[in-house]
């Protein structure tokens, strides 16, 4: 099996600034476009389907935050190789070849849906693979590019933490303009995700929805999109630790068809730009420990 992070070369990324303006870290973890050929080989669609599944531009939309202080990642990889924003052994045991391991999660709704740490279908529902992949490809994946990525991004959250008591972590993501279901209403332009009022402080979506909407956003909560494992597994705010999605409708800022930037997509950057300057006026004795929406 060949190195996959020789594949990707490197597989992620973060930029770092010397300073910090503020404890505020920005991630796209959705965004690679880097398609390794065994993979297409493997695939019974071809690459505009797989690319279906991208986050497209999302890490252009907010690369240039670095210039302003705040750390940015952005992952190589496409999720439809392998999705960082799961569980680390989401399988589904009827896409392999061999026993996968004792501990992996087979029964999750993610699974289910075929959209697991390994997706067996891109998000319109196409199915990937021709036939079943070795155990040990999964495997190798989650070994070489899905915890590595964890690893860095835990150690920047706790760099931040440990220096400023608090850290707020925006993950960005884009949205089909439609979604599947066709008695879905109509998608706002922004979804914010705090997985119900658990992932973060309640200040941080309502300052998020206040700024996006006063640039003339329509703006949603937690529906379609709640916030995935990365909301989920690195929201603490019980402990100062504060995570936050913004899904952003792709309509917004290109042409989905032909995946394109629009003409609106530097307002949109520049909107980013705001949003991360309003996220640093938060004063940091407010995202100290705190009681979730839960508790």
């Amino acid at each position: 099996m060949t190195g996959f992070d020789d594949e990707f070369s490197p597989a992620f990324a973060i930029a770092e600034p010397a300073v910090w303006r503020a404890p505020i870290i920005f991630n796209s973890p959705h965004s690679g476009s880097v398609y390794p050929d065994a993979f297409l080989d493997a695939s019974r669609i071809d690459l505009e389907a797989l690319r279906r599944s991208e986050d497209s531009f999302m890490d252009e939309l907010i690369d240039h935050l670095y210039d302003r202080g705040f750390p940015v990642v952005r992952v190589h990889f496409p999720r439809s190789y392998i999705d960082v924003n799961r569980e680390p052994y989401e399988l589904d045991p009827r896409m392999f070849h061999g026993r996968l391991p004792s501990f992996a999660n087979t029964r999750s709704m993610r699974v289910a849906g075929g959209l697991g740490t390994i997706p067996r279908m891109v998000g319109d529902g196409q199915e990937i693979y021709r036939e079943r992949i070795p155990v040990d490809e999964a495997l190798g994946r989650i070994e070489t590019l899905y915890k590595p990525y964890h690893r860095a991004l835990r150690r920047l959250v706790n760099k931040a933490h440990q220096s400023w008591g608090t850290v707020i972590l925006v993950d960005c993501h884009s949205m089909p303009s439609v979604g599947v279901a066709r008695d879905e209403p109509r998608r706002p332009d922004i979804v914010i995700g705090d997985r119900y009022g658990t992932s973060c402080a309640p200040l941080i979506p309502a300052l998020v929805e206040e700024t996006l909407a006063a640039r003339g956003y329509s703006v949603g909560r937690n529906k379609p999109y709640a916030g995935g494992f990365i909301t989920e597994h690195y929201g603490d705010p019980s402990n100062g630790l504060h995570a936050v999605q913004v899904e952003l409708n792709r309509a917004i800022y290109m042409d989905e068809r032909l995946r394109q930037r629009s003409e609106r997509f530097e307002r949109v950057a520049e909107d980013f730009t705001v949003l991360a300057d309003a996220l640093a006026t938060i004063p940091q004795a407010d995202l100290g420990p705190l009681q979730t929406a839960a508790e």
